[in-house]
């Protein structure tokens, strides 16, 4: 059994009453397989979003973000030589850092249920030059009890 070591940042500022600001940063060595989420090594994320309490929708949010993920050159390697993770490889990478585009709008629909429309732009998806982009919509539910 191996160790998989990493951490990572989150920062937010509070820039007026509607307006907020975040950037995230996270790292792990790489060199060990995950199985949690996502196969990423090194993330980059900043945005920003709007709360919209002057239209008596004081729990709805607007915004927009920017992540772009990397993996380690031992990642690359293996799945350049046709190794599998479990989300990706085809044999065939050609490496490029995942870069994703992100705007959503997250509405207060009742008490402690919340919806959200989302739609990103993925560069690069899976790390590879040769795929996508591609454009990903969704739509999410929250509940809180």
């Amino acid at each position: 059994m191996a160790v998989k070591y990493g951490f990572g940042i989150n920062l937010e500022q509070q820039l007026s009453a509607n307006l907020r600001a975040f950037g995230r940063f996270g790292r792990n060595e790489g060199r060990h397989e995950s199985f949690a989420y996502s196969e990423v090594n090194q993330t980059f994320a900043f945005g920003a979003d709007y709360a919209r309490d002057r239209w008596h929708h004081q729990h709805d949010k607007a915004g927009v973000a920017f992540v772009t993920n990397g993996i380690s050159g031992d990642h690359q390697e293996y799945l350049k030589l046709g190794g599998l993770g479990f989300l990706l490889g085809d044999g065939t990478l050609s490496y490029g850092r995942e870069n994703i585009f992100e705007g959503y709008y997250n509405a207060h629909l009742w008490r402690g249920i919340y919806g959200a429309l989302d739609l990103q732009h993925v560069a690069n998806p899976g790390y590879n030059r040769a795929r996508g982009p591609v454009f990903v919509p969704a739509l999410r539910l929250h509940i809180e009890l």
